[in-house]
């Protein structure tokens, strides 16, 4: 195994120190609860905007924090869910008095400790929302999970109702958009490689040379299928085809359509991807209104893509547009 680390043990608290130490301007790192919170909060009159889960899936979510995005992000150890107390660390410290909306990928480890952690902050009297996204089309449960995934849907959720909370909504409405934008996401992904978890020393499962896991979940959970590694247009049309299918895509709508490397893709194999799926969605009459590629939800250096389509209405598509100032996401500032 070869990692760029000091110690196993010590590599998410490096990785925390070298995210503040680069952008003390957008956030700052409470190491007693390993929670990353805005700079400057908590807003007072805005709903706080609070995720989490495993680290190794950089920037995935710690990488979202600051205006127009995140309040605050929990990062567990890797592939490992954040505990309640950080959940409840990082409610307390972005709670300005409008509420805190809790945005959970739909992990057991992570609905059960945020369902905790709601209910201690509940106890002290703040009012905390959750959102459980659950968009990956690939299996309906998991080793890790009863029911769908949550996947590539939570970047684009965390952005879009960010800007929404960014305009002083009440916790009721940037819930009720978080949601919607929830039921209308899917995504699907394809490894060609494993990851090597540092806390394991080795792949977290096997591949053949001419393998790829069809459907894989982003900490290596089995997909649909092992299948031989086949064309780019091929693997494409595997991911983008049950996404259309499931959303009931129909002519004549608009999608804002995210490309997302795992770890280990380089950028310019994301692009023969994208233009894979344009070619498709252009076939069905289905327009790219808006669009993200690059490496976004990883998991640690796996290869592999994952596709999101998400169906736009124009609240959705406004506050996507809406500026933004994170580590991992910059525009219209």
């Amino acid at each position: 195994m070869k990692k760029l680390i000091n110690t196993v043990d010590g590599i998410v608290t490096d990785a925390l120190a070298g995210m503040q130490a680069l952008h003390p301007e957008l956030l700052h790192v409470d190491f007693e609860n390993q929670i990353i919170v805005r700079a400057g909060g908590p807003v007072q009159g805005k709903v706080g905007l609070l995720s989490g889960g495993g680290s190794g899936h950089e920037p995935l979510h710690g990488g979202f924090v600051g205006h127009g995005m995140l309040d605050a992000a929990c990062p567990g150890a890797v592939f490992t869910s954040p505990v309640p107390d950080q959940m409840l660390a990082a409610t307390r410290a972005i709670n300005g008095g409008a509420g805190v909306l809790h945005i959970v990928k739909n992990y057991t480890g992570d609905v059960l400790n945020f369902e905790m952690a709601a209910e201690l902050a509940a106890a002290e009297g703040i009012e905390v929302e959750a959102v459980v996204t659950n968009d990956d089309v690939a299996v309906q449960d998991s080793t890790w999970t009863a029911g769908r995934r949550g996947v590539g849907v939570t970047v684009l959720l965390e952005k879009i109702v960010g800007g929404l909370a960014e305009m002083g909504a009440p916790l009721a409405t940037v819930a009720q958009l978080a949601r919607r934008v929830n039921e209308q996401g899917r995504s699907m992904g394809i490894a060609l490689t494993s990851c090597t978890v540092p806390a394991a020393g080795k792949p977290t499962f096997e591949l053949g040379e001419d393998e790829m896991e069809v459907g894989v979940g982003i900490h290596g959970e089995p997909g649909r299928r092992r299948a031989k590694l086949v064309s780019a247009a091929e693997i494409t049309e595997m991911i983008v085809n049950p996404i259309i299918e499931d959303l009931s895509l129909t002519s004549g709508e608009r999608v804002l359509a995210f490309v997302n490397g795992l770890g280990g893709t380089p950028l310019i194999e994301l692009y023969v991807v994208a233009n894979e799926m344009a070619k498709i969605l252009c076939g069905k009459n289905i327009t790219i209104a808006r669009s993200l590629i690059g490496s976004y939800i990883t998991s640690l250096e796996m290869a592999g893509t994952s596709i999101t389509l998400l169906r736009l209405d124009d609240e959705m598509e406004r506050y996507w547009d809406a500026p933004v100032h994170t580590p991992a996401l910059r525009w219209g500032m």
